[in-house]
């Protein structure tokens, strides 16, 4: 038998809560190390904690293609591991792999068709990437643009990332750049936040919405308006952007974190000003969901990959230790404590 640790949802914050580490719960437990047919026995090297998992401590997540965790069982998200032995004909012991079901826990058996091989040389071995820059995040930030941007190289236009400093914006941000933005401006929390937006990814300017008001400062930074914006936050926020963009202009609606512990359906309702803003300039605001390009996945890892290689794209983490900190981590994130991708590392 081989001892693990596992993360449990203890509670739940309800609906207009705010989560705690005490929602969390880690307990040992054993597996069974005797495989069956197609299964797979996994070590856990990093495991995730994103924002659309606040929807999943509740009863009800509000949305058709997302599971709630159940109260007392293993929880579950993106992971990287290594194969420790295999009864799945398309992995070795020894491999590398990636899933979007991958149980909190040290170890654990799961169905090989449920992981994904991935190769350590695409991210130069730092397989923390592959839950980030070269993962889920970096996906959503590639076709988030690329899809629903609509940036045209030459054009001078201007995007706006809130939430910029996350694992998606700090993405989002520099393929505008990459794709043609003239100028990138990022929405964040902190003065260091801005500061390495702006110093170590080549953002143009960055704003600081707890120390300034942010209409104001976006008038100084986007003095031709705002032609994309990509929406992590919504809120306040979003409506101060929105307020400001330019006719034609195009809101990816990515995330709205903002309004994560609020009881509200997804996407929140605008408030009618706002409502009236996009009417009256034609911008377009489209749901954008990563799950709906699955064939175009293998060939945006590649894409990404090559990128951060090359340094084009610079990736950001904060990475905390060891699997008891996995609620500390979600609670951090949730409140923007994480620069880059938030990640746990969980062994060697």
């Amino acid at each position: 038998m081989l001892r693990v640790q596992r993360v449990l949802l203890n509670s739940r914050p309800g609906s207009n809560g705010e989560p705690v580490p005490s929602n969390f719960r880690v307990e040992e437990a054993t597996v069974q190390p005797d495989l069956k047919e197609g299964q797979v026995l996994i070590r856990t090297l990093f495991l995730s904690v994103d924002p659309y998992m606040r929807c999943r401590m509740n009863d009800d997540t509000g949305v058709e293609y997302l599971a709630p965790w159940r109260l007392s069982e293993v929880i579950d998200g993106g992971g990287v591991g290594v194969v420790e032995s295999s009864r799945y004909e398309a992995l070795s012991a020894g491999d590398t792999v990636t899933s979007l079901n991958w149980h909190w826990q040290t170890h654990d058996i799961m169905d090989g068709k449920l992981l994904q091989k991935v190769d350590p040389k695409l991210v130069d071995g730092h397989v923390s990437h592959f839950l980030g820059a070269v993962g889920m995040p970096g996906l959503t930030a590639l076709f988030g643009v690329r899809k629903k941007g609509h940036v045209t190289r030459g054009a001078n236009q201007t995007m706006v990332v809130s939430g910029a400093a996350g694992a998606c914006g700090s993405i989002a941000g520099q393929i505008g750049r990459l794709d043609g933005c003239s100028r990138v401006v990022g929405i964040c929390g902190s003065d260091e936040k801005c500061r390495a937006l702006v110093e170590d990814l080549g953002f143009s300017a960055a704003i600081n919405y707890r120390q300034e008001e942010v209409a104001t400062a976006l008038k100084g930074s986007c003095p031709n308006g705002v032609d994309v914006y990509f929406d992590n936050v919504g809120g306040s926020i979003s409506d101060a952007v929105i307020a400001q963009m330019n006719n034609g202009g195009h809101v990816i609606l990515c995330g709205q974190i903002s309004q994560y512990n609020k009881d509200v359906p997804y996407p929140p309702p605008l408030c009618h000003e706002t409502m009236e803003t996009l009417r009256s300039k034609n911008i377009t605001r489209e749901r954008f969901m990563v799950l709906n390009y699955m064939e175009k996945h293998e060939a945006g890892i590649v894409q990404l990959s090559q990128w951060v290689i090359d340094g084009k794209i610079k990736v950001l983490e904060t990475v905390l230790n060891g699997i008891d900190n996995m609620g500390v981590a979600f609670c951090s994130m949730m409140k923007g404590g994480n620069i880059g991708k938030q990640i746990v590392k969980i062994s060697d």
